[in-house]
């Protein structure tokens, strides 16, 4: 009986030892299991939006975590509704750090001050900071990505609009204009792929120089409408306001950050969006892992091609071509053939079914007529998409 009982107590310990191994196997750098994971998560708006800018973020997160085998409900804390203010961002990062989140993610441009000094005073937490600059060597990086192509896409949709109308005015509510490259770009973006289809058009651009304030950005889309007669609104700016008074006034529109056909039926086209889970996945598994976020990722700026960036699908509002034109564009960009910031110019001609691209070696100017890049160069840099474009091309007005 003594030998049956030490025989079954040593299978009890290999057992043990087995399912203790097997447990560990998913463990993170801190010694805590998958299951133990936490991912923290600032918003400028509500985690509770159903529409724009914070929703796409709080909708990345939480299919990245789920594609994972993670539980949102359980291991991401957020804090939203935080205005970009240092002392509140900083607040922020100390209840999230103090809830043992392994990566934190601000994704508003103003958090950027507050993540670079708390990635200095928590090193074993991994800071993650949308549309910034900054970084560091080894937990601090930014992330963003190349919107501006979806934003040419969905430009070709508003110009084959407006050539049906017979209307060249298109509006664009944006939060900010030259101040900030982001902005600035997506405009230009926008602008050309109008003016691929309409070389007539004139882009009005509506800046109300903040974030997040839905009652400036109705405002300023009836006043592109009532005053510019615009027919088409785009926008740059968190909500889907701009969209709902288009759909009030028989016009049309582009929204952004999310599908906003729902918002308004009658006036949506498309817009682009931010497939974010894409970046999402990318850092929460590296972070679980084991590995430091920078060195493994690095400053991440995904495109058409990694499918961070995209347009929604296109509404019954939009006229036969845009379709086709969208393709073609899309093909371009994702082969590497062509980008929207060089010195070939895309136009799109043809009735629905044979819609044709040509393509011509045609300088990148300014407004003002300075050129930017000359006939059939290559696209500017990244870093001027990013950083340094601080002005308007041809065809856009700073109303």
């Amino acid at each position: 009986m003594r030998k049956l009982l030490s025989l079954l107590t040593v299978c009890a310990m290999v057992l043990a030892s087995v399912f203790t191994f097997a447990g560990c196997s998913g463990n993170d750098s801190s010694g805590g299991s998958d299951g133990d994971f936490i991912v923290g998560a600032i918003y400028i708006n509500s985690q509770n939006d159903t529409a724009g800018y914070t929703y796409a973020h709080h909708k990345g997160i939480t299919k990245a975590m789920q594609d994972l085998g993670m539980d949102p409900s359980k291991q991401l804390k957020i804090v939203d509704n935080v205005p970009e203010d240092q002392t509140a961002v900083e607040n922020a990062i100390d209840q999230l750090a103090g809830q043992g989140c392994k990566v934190i993610f601000g994704i508003s441009f103003g958090y950027i001050d507050a993540f670079e000094k708390k990635a200095g005073e928590y090193p074993d937490i991994a800071f993650s900071h949308a549309t910034g600059y900054k970084s560091n060597d080894t937990n601090f990086n930014n992330y963003f990505g190349r919107i501006y192509q979806a934003r040419y896409l969905s430009g070709i949709a508003a110009g084959y609009k407006s050539l049906k109308l017979g209307n060249n005015n298109v509006g664009y509510v944006s939060a900010w204009g030259t101040e900030y490259a982001e902005t600035c770009s997506g405009i230009n973006a926008f602008a050309l792929g109008v003016k691929s289809v309409n070389p007539d058009a004139v882009i009005h651009v509506n800046q109300i120089s903040t974030w997040g304030d839905q009652e400036k950005e109705r405002q300023a889309a009836e006043v592109l409408i009532d005053s510019y007669n615009c027919c088409v609104i785009a926008q740059h700016c968190d909500s889907a306001q701009p969209q709902i008074v288009a759909n009030e006034k028989g016009v049309f529109g582009c929204g952004y950050n999310s599908d906003m056909t729902e918002q308004a039926p009658n006036a949506h086209l498309t817009a682009p969006v931010w497939n974010w889970n894409v970046y999402y996945k990318l850092a929460i598994e590296t972070v679980m892992g084991g590995k430091q976020l920078v060195p493994s990722v690095g400053n991440y700026y995904g495109g058409l091609s990694q499918g961070m960036v995209d347009i929604s699908p296109l509404s019954a509002n939009c006229e036969p071509e845009a379709a086709e034109a969208i393709a073609l564009a899309r093909e371009l960009m994702t082969s590497g053939e062509w980008d929207v910031f060089s010195g070939v110019k895309l136009t799109f001609s043809g009735a629905a079914g044979s819609v044709a691209v040509k393509k011509t070696d045609d300088a990148l100017k300014t407004n003002d007529g300075t050129v930017i890049v000359e006939a059939g160069g290559a696209s500017v840099d990244d870093g001027v998409i990013q950083g340094s474009m601080n002005y308007y091309v041809d065809g856009v007005v700073a109303d």
